[in-house]
């Protein structure tokens, strides 16, 4: 029996998607989390998905969900950011089942001063639950890290009462990931707030599984956003197994891994990191940064190996003046944005390999 026998292609949503973490944890794989901020972007990682036969999860950050709306569009009151989130949830669901695989639809870091964006995509789902029976998107995170941590579990909790009738997956950080994304700048944070202590993450499960079960952790584990030299991260993934084995000894469960564990700054970190998180109960690990970098190349090696030809409409400037052939073909926006969608795609299949998760339909 595969993934498709127990989950639909398409968005998924509320059991469906505890079900793929269910069979993610069983089958020892985890679901990369690809940061989108177009409808290219998100195409792009479909595809790759599709062909490897992987699910997939496809999410938005603040300030990428403001880019999907347009730059153009004020973000007064967090309004593009909601806009954009909420136009690229519709893109993903018009699309997603064409490619044929189960697709988890995210929304990344929501920090305190974010709330507002937050507020309003739950709005978005609310209203679709009343017409569809299910919330417009899988699940959201929010990631109040940074502030105390009573705060942090309590307003969590608030939250997550909110999504538990829609059964709308939330996703909270205890402890911080280190780096910078999308403005949240945590380069200065303490070096011990980079890694949870295990009392911390079940406080956490105490407060969150009497409500309801659709919820993960992203704990820290020194992990860090961005890509950095060899030396300056270090990451120490089997603490997640001591974060498991506490819980579990803690509720006398019968579950290796009682919690849904999520690898945040997953770009730049190695294979042996990365399976034994995913050996620890890791179930989603976000890419962003290396994603970013791959649709760049694509796009810069078409223009360098291009230029002569791109430098103007008619003609190529290595041959003069006498040159006359038209050039549309080469600035098309189809042609170079497709090229990297094509490196961006391998960068996608890179991370379902490192994560086991190639051909888990």
């Amino acid at each position: 029996m595969g993934l498709l026998d127990i989950v639909p292609s398409g968005v998924i949503t509320g059991d469906n998607v505890k079900k793929l973490f269910d069979y993610a944890q069983e089958h020892k794989f985890a679901i990369p989390a690809i940061n989108c901020t177009s409808s290219s972007t998100v195409n792009a990682a479909l595809e790759a998905a599709r062909d490897q036969k992987s699910p997939l999860i496809i999410q938005f950050s603040n300030g990428g969900a403001a880019f999907y709306a347009g730059k153009g569009i004020d973000n007064k009151d967090q309004h593009a950011s909601i806009l954009g989130s909420i136009a690229g949830a519709y893109h993903v669901r018009a699309v997603a089942k064409h490619y044929g695989v189960p697709v988890v639809l995210h929304s990344d870091h929501c920090a305190k001063e974010l709330l507002p964006w937050l507020d309003g995509m739950l709005a978005a789902d609310e209203v679709y639950f009343k017409e569809h029976g299910e919330p417009l998107f899988s699940s959201h995170m929010i990631d109040l890290s940074a502030d105390p941590k009573e705060y942090n579990i309590a307003t969590t909790k608030k939250y997550f009462e909110r999504c538990a009738p829609m059964k709308l997956w939330l996703e909270m950080e205890i402890g911080i990931t280190g780096g910078e994304e999308d403005g949240v700048n945590n380069e200065s944070a303490d070096k011990d707030a980079l890694y949870t202590p295990s009392e911390d993450v079940y406080e956490v499960y105490e407060a969150l599984s009497p409500i309801a079960p659709y919820f993960s952790i992203a704990a820290a584990f020194g992990n860090v956003h961005g890509v950095y030299k060899p030396g300056n991260v270090v990451l120490r993934p089997e603490l997640l197994e001591q974060h498991q084995k506490f819980v579990k000894d803690k509720i006398s469960g019968e579950s290796e891994h009682p919690l849904y564990l999520v690898f945040h700054g997953g770009s730049g970190s190695s294979a042996e990191e990365i399976q034994t998180a995913v050996n620890n109960g890791v179930v989603k690990m976000n890419v962003d940064t290396d994603t970013q970098f791959a649709y760049l190349a694509g796009v810069r090696d078409f223009v360098l190996e291009h230029q002569d030809r791109l430098m103007k409409q008619i003609g190529d400037l290595s041959k003069g003046e006498d040159d006359s052939t038209p050039n549309k073909k080469y600035y098309d926006p189809r042609n170079w944005i497709r090229h990297g969608e094509k490196t961006m795609y391998k960068r996608v299949q890179q991370a379902n390999s490192d994560l086991g998760n190639a051909g888990t339909l």
